[in-house]
Parts: structure tokens; C-alpha cells; sequence
């Protein structure tokens, strides 16, 4: 036992601490607070504190519990909303009200629910660690699967079916040994990843349903991407965009720093909103970890370690899983913060030196990979975090970590946003190198032509923004005609296609198909735009025809009507044609 000598806001030093080991867990004076220890000189230990230390002073214990900050895993995750630290909200809310009051406790999981197990294995099986042994249907739309633990290798003695809490046992392993006890609960320290059999190179896009990424800028299941940006350009918005219609079976919801009222709304939609792969209501394949900005900033650290240590169990499981950190930047102001409260040698903007390794150790935990177990499963994380630099300033030190680690970039301007173009991915700035791996997949699974389509609006965009220099210098009288007709071309890209309402209930996500409609149609027009200028047909006359407008509400068209686009086609060539004469 410890005993406290110095308090400094949410860190606290406490000496006899000679025992103890790096991130062990430890509870702090007579109300219990919950502390994992950061840093030790010889008996001293720093402590970072994950609730409010007023009221702690010199003297007072420090008792280590001996084991590093882990997570529950079990039936039970799916729908539930921790803090940074895994305690249940909705607990905490029944025991002390709206405020989390200090010292209190409450296990993540409901250890006297009974759930169904369905064994899918029979006795003298052989089986090693990874393996699935049986599962619960925790929801409509999730098969919560039971695993073998890491270390376990044997033959299956015993196999239960029936009802049982996570703590009783459903299984029991002869290894080489002794038997062992296989309960539907794991524990697992958060610092470190779960292990894997193999990493995979991504392969696979994940599907997102918002056309700018989608078209330009891919994310693969398994990958890594960034949302930088200035305050009111809609971070937060494209997060619950991607949360609520990416092709994910599990979404992991991190809200790191996040102010209250936008971790309400997401509270308030999630449950109301219709899934559109299984029918159920979102929750049903969602944990939700809410770290506003006023709880502790010590829980506010851990919050990311949390999330991604529970979306590795899923991953484990086969399943694709999709984390959402919002925001990454208010993280490492809480990494700023405890490491001068340490007095350690400051980086740059007073940054710890380490700030470019842990953002890497968050995001290398992302990745497609073959499972452990004998059935050659795989499964992915696909890891996307907000950034919300001071100003948009993109050269702070958050941001530059940042890049040099992601590999899909979705640059927010604040011009776009300004001009309410939603969302305000700045097609010139962002990038995604997934972009050539994944267009064989888009060309065998949507269309051949894909990948021409898609380069032949970039192009158009990319000579836009060249020729807005000549406009703005001379004006656009000075255009040729067939510059006249890219800037048009380039128009309907941006404000037919690129630009998405997130609150209109058809526009609000669109499938490849139609993607690949709305674009084949834009660039079509451009194609037949051009063989018109050939004929010597004024370029004013082509921009007016009445097409046009039917064009660009094609966006509003219903899943389910898209054979209204060849009609569209057909009135477009007839509309030309007739102009040519």
C-alpha cells in the first residue's frame, strides 16, 4: 500500500509504490477513485486519475489492484454506452443522477443476465484459441460468438446448452495440463492489441453510401482515414454519416472530448434510426463510448484504448468493424495536458515528443486480418478519426502525425462549408491511396468503366479550378466554348453529385448503382455537349436545354426508380440531337 505526497489536478504521486508495474490500476483514497499509474522512479509512481481528485490529499492510500487497465468482453456490449473507462452510463445514471458521482463502481456487464448459449461444437473436439465453441444472439443483428482464450489448446470435455450468466461456465478444455473452466466472459488490458494470426493487405472497400467518398475518395475495409478540418465544417456530421451507412457489421462510436450535445443527438438518432442492412435499429450493432468534454481528461485518454480493444473482439469474431474517434485532436490536448502535469520535455505546440507514437500505436491496431483459430476467418477494423485543428490549420503537430500515418485523407474546407456545400470534402486538397487497389473491385462489381468515369470528373474538377483563375482575372466571356462546357460539367459535378443532404431521407445515402447512374449521366452529357460544339452549336444553347434541370434532381430518384435514368438518357440524346438538327 501507497501513500499519496503530491496532487496535482488528475495526477497524483504517491510513494511505497515499489511493487507496482507500469499501468496498473489503482484505487485512491477513501472514496476508492479509480488511477492507473503512468510513470515510476524507483518506490514513487505517478498516477493518472480517471475521476475528479478534489478532496484527495497527502497521506491518504493508494492501493495497486496488481492488473493493467482492461475491458469486459462479453454478451452485453452491443447497445450499451460506456464512459473512457468502460462504466456503463445507463448504471451510473440509476445510481447518481446526471453527474457521475466519485468513487462509484458498477461492472460494464450485467453478470446475473441470463443469455441463451447455442454450443456449435460437440465434445472431444479438438480445438485452439480463436476457435468458436458456441454463440448468443445478443441482437437481431448481431451473433455474439464465444471463443476459445488466448493460450488455450485441448480437446473438449464438456459443452453446456441452455441459459447461463457471462460468469458460469459453458465449456470446459482438457489441455496438456489441467482442465480449464470456458466461461462467455474475457478480459483484456486495453494498451495493448489482441493477437492475430496474419495481417492482410485491404483488399475490399467499405461502402459508404456518401458519393464524394465513395467516388473519389475510398476508404478499404480494414483501412485508415482522417477528417481534418475547421470548426462548423461538419466533422462531426460525416462521422455520424459514416457511422449510420457504412458497410460495417459492428460500429465502435467514440466520442473523445466530444461536447455533450452531440453525443445527445447520437444518443437520440441511433435508436430511432432505421438500419439499412438488417431492417433493426441501429443500436442493435453499435457501442457507443461518450467522453464529453467536462468528465475527467485522464478517461478522456483511455476512451480511444477502449474503443479499438473492443472492436479487436469483434474483429476476432469474423465480423468488419468500423470505429469512429471523435476527435482525435482532443485526445492529444488530454495527452498534452497530463504530460506537463509530469513536467516531461515538451515537443512542438508543448505536445509530448511521443504524440506521433501513440497516434500510430491507435491506428496500426486498425488492419484486415486472418483471425486466430483453425477456420481461416477474417475479419477487419477500419479505423477513421477526426481532427479538428485550432484555426484548420493543417500544419499543428496533431494534424501532421496524423498524415503521416493515414492513408485516406478527407480535407474539409471551410470555404465549402461556408458556401453550405455538404459535406465540405475539398475534392482538390483530400486524397486516398486505396484509390488503385480498389478500382478493380469497382470495375468488376459496379461497372467496367468505373474507373474512367470517375477519372474523367476528377479531371473536369482539377481544370475547373485552373480555369477560375482566368475568370477571376478576365471574366468568363473570355472563355472558349469548350471551356465554358467543363466549367458547366464541372458545376453539375459539385452541385449535383458531390453535394449531399444528410437530413433529406432519399439523398441522405446512395447506393454504387446509383452513383454510378447520377455520374455516367453528368459525364454523358459532357461527351454529347461536345460532339454539339463540334456541329457549331453555341455553348450557351447547350447549357440552357431543359434536360439540365432533370439532371440534376436525378438525386432525389428512389433506389427502386432508377430505370428512370435511361429515360433521363434518352430525353438528353433527343434534346441534343434536336439541337444539331
Amino acid at each position: 500500500m501507497g501513500k499519496v505526497i503530491k496532487v496535482a489536478g488528475p495526477l497524483i504521486v504517491a510513494s511505497g509504490m515499489q511493487e507496482s508495474r507500469m499501468f496498473d490500476v489503482v484505487r485512491v483514497g477513501r472514496d476508492r477513485l479509480i488511477g492507473e499509474i503512468i510513470e515510476l522512479r524507483g518506490e514513487m509512481a505517478s498516477i493518472q486519475v480517471y475521476e475528479e481528485t478534489a478532496g484527495i490529499g497527502a497521506g491518504d492510500d493508494v492501493v495497486s489492484t496488481g492488473a493493467p487497465l482492461s475491458v469486459e468482453l462479453g454478451p452485453g456490449l452491443i447497445e450499451s454506452i460506456f464512459d473512457g473507462i468502460q462504466r456503463p452510463l445507463t448504471i451510473l445514471l440509476k445510481k447518481s443522477g446526471d453527474r457521475i458521482t466519485r468513487g462509484i463502481e458498477a461492472s460494464p456487464l450485467n453478470h446475473n443476465k441470463l443469455w441463451e448459449f447455442i454450443p456449435t461444437v460437440a465434445v472431444d473436439t479438438h480445438v485452439i484459441a480463436g476457435d468458436e465453441i458456441g454463440y448468443v444472439q445478443e441482437t437481431p443483428s448481431v451473433r455474439h460468438k464465444i471463443m476459445i482464450p488466448f493460450g488455450v489448446t485441448g480437446v473438449v470435455k464438456k459443452i453446456k446448452s441452455g441459459n447461463f450468466t457471462i460468469d458460469e461456465t459453458v465449456a470446459e478444455i482438457l489441455t496438456d495440463e489441467k482442465i480449464v473452466s470456458v466461461t462467455m466472459l474475457q478480459k483484456c488490458a486495453v494498451r495493448s492489441g489482441r493477437p492475430y494470426a496474419e495481417k492482410e493487405s485491404p483488399s475490399t472497400p467499405m461502402i459508404t453510401g456518401q458519393r464524394v467518398i465513395d467516388t473519389f475518395f475510398p476508404i478499404a475495409r480494414g483501412g485508415v482515414a482522417a477528417i481534418p478540418g475547421p470548426f462548423g465544417s461538419g466533422k462531426t456530421v460525416v462521422q455520424h454519416q459514416l457511422a449510420k451507412w457504412a458497410s460495417a457489421d459492428i460500429i465502435v462510436y467514440v466520442g473523445c472530448g466530444e461536447r455533450g450535445n452531440e453525443m445527445t443527438d447520437v444518443l437520440n438518432e441511433f435508436p430511432a434510426l432505421k438500419d439499412p442492412q438488417t431492417g433493426e435499429p441501429l443500436m442493435k450493432r453499435t457501442v457507443l463510448i461518450a467522453n464529453t468534454s467536462d468528465m475527467p481528461v485522464a478517461a478522456r485518454e483511455a476512451s480511444i484504448y477502449t474503443g479499438i480493444t473492443i472492436g479487436e473482439y469483434f474483429r476476432d469474431m469474423g465480423y468488419n468493424v468500423a470505429i469512429m474517434a471523435d476527435s482525435t485532436s482532443r485526445w492529444a490536448e488530454a495527452l498534452r495536458e497530463m504530460s506537463g502535469r509530469l513536467e516531461e520535455m515538451p515537443g512542438e505546440e508543448g505536445y509530448p515528443a511521443y504524440l506521433s507514437s501513440r497516434l500510430a500505436e491507435f491506428y496500426e491496431r486498425a488492419g484486415a486480418v486472418r483471425v486466430l483459430g483453425s477456420k481461416n476467418i477474417k475479419g477487419s477494423i477500419s479505423a477513421i478519426g477526426a481532427v479538428s485543428p485550432p484555426g484548420g490549420d493543417l500544419s499543428e503537430p496533431v494534424s501532421q502525425a496524423t498524415l503521416r500515418i493515414i492513408k485516406v485523407f478527407w480535407g474539409l474546407s471551410a470555404s465549402l462549408a461556408y458556401r453550405r456545400h455538404f459535406p465540405a470534402v475539398d475534392w482538390i486538397l483530400s486524397y486516398s491511396l486505396y484509390s488503385d487497389r480498389l478500382n478493380n473491385w469497382y470495375n468488376e462489381n459496379v461497372s467496367p468503366d468505373w474507373s474512367s468515369l470517375t477519372t474523367s470528373a476528377m479531371a473536369i474538377l482539377q481544370e475547373e479550378s485552373t480555369l477560375q483563375e482566368i475568370v477571376r482575372l478576365v471574366g468568363a466571356d473570355a472563355l472558349s466554348s469548350k471551356d465554358k462546357i467543363t466549367m458547366d460539367t464541372a458545376k453539375s459535378i459539385r452541385e449535383d453529385y458531390l453535394h449531399q443532404d444528410a437530413f433529406n431521407e432519399i439523398d441522405t445515402y446512395t447506393s454504387l448503382t446509383k452513383q454510378y447512374r447520377m455520374l455516367k449521366l453528368i459525364i454523358s452529357f459532357d461527351k454529347l455537349a461536345r460532339q454539339a460544339l463540334e456541329k457549331n452549336i453555341e455553348a450557351e444553347d447547350i447549357i440552357e436545354l431543359q434536360v439540365k434541370e432533370k439532371i440534376g434532381r436525378a438525386k432525389y430518384l428512389e433506389e427502386a426508380d432508377l430505370a428512370k435514368f435511361d429515360e433521363i438518357e434518352a430525353e438528353m440524346k433527343k434534346e441534343i440531337a434536336k439541337l444539331i438538327g
